[in-house]
């Protein structure tokens, strides 16, 4: 089984699940965001490393002390994690039970995706955009009923507090009001970690217009 990556890096603290963690970055994604902050992962075109769970794990496992030291670990993004949730799940039989594994993710994928790995991830930072399905529309490109249906089985399992969900107030696309009502929205599905913060437009542009998306 083999992945393509985008990026790691290594030594985070803060940022993407507890302790310190290493980001794995997939390519590709469902949606077509405007102002996507990872463009280089679009497109299986763009550079990119193979990797297998065993040969990612020999890449990784030069920072086990730092895991094992704060509580840390393997932070999965890109890109969507989900579409490779078959690496996954492979990943978590090399490394182990002591690491963390973290999903960076929009849930815009099917069910199954979703709970092929639920039982071998600690954490969810989930990237919800816009809980109306206009605005989701409108900035995605895609429709985000799956991301409901996701969430949903995410609350019906549980598993609210290992996550931690994004709503970013994104200028000309959504307001300070719909943020709130997405706010709302998630807190009805039983979801208390809300970071809430405004998309800096211009830095997605840079990262764009440097790509060449």
């Amino acid at each position: 089984m083999e992945a393509e990556v985008s990026a790691i890096s290594r030594l985070r603290i803060g940022v993407d699940g507890e302790g310190v963690t290493t980001l794995v970055a997939f390519m590709l994604c469902p949606l077509s965001c405007e102002y996507c902050l990872n463009p280089q992962t679009l497109s299986i075109k763009r550079p990119h490393k193979i990797y297998t769970p065993e040969s990612l794990y020999e890449e990784l496992k030069k920072d086990e002390l730092y895991f094992l030291a704060t509580g840390g670990g393997v932070t999965f993004g890109g890109g969507e994690p989900l579409l490779r949730h078959g690496f996954i799940r492979e990943f978590r039989k090399v490394c182990g039970n002591d690491w963390k594994i973290n999903l960076e993710t929009s849930l815009n994928v099917p069910r199954e995706c979703l709970e092929d790995v639920i039982p071998v991830t600690d954490s969810y930072l989930i990237d919800v955009k816009d809980m109306d399905p206009e605005i989701y529309s409108r900035y995605t490109g895609m429709d985000n009923s799956r991301v409901v249906e996701n969430l949903k089985i995410i609350s019906e399992k549980g598993l609210e507090a290992r996550c931690v969900i994004r709503i970013p107030e994104i200028p000309g696309f959504n307001t300070p009001d719909d943020v709130r009502r997405s706010e709302e929205a998630v807190r009805g599905l039983g979801f208390m970690n809300i970071d809430k913060f405004t998309y800096d437009v211009d830095y997605g542009k840079r990262k764009r217009d440097l790509q060449g998306a």
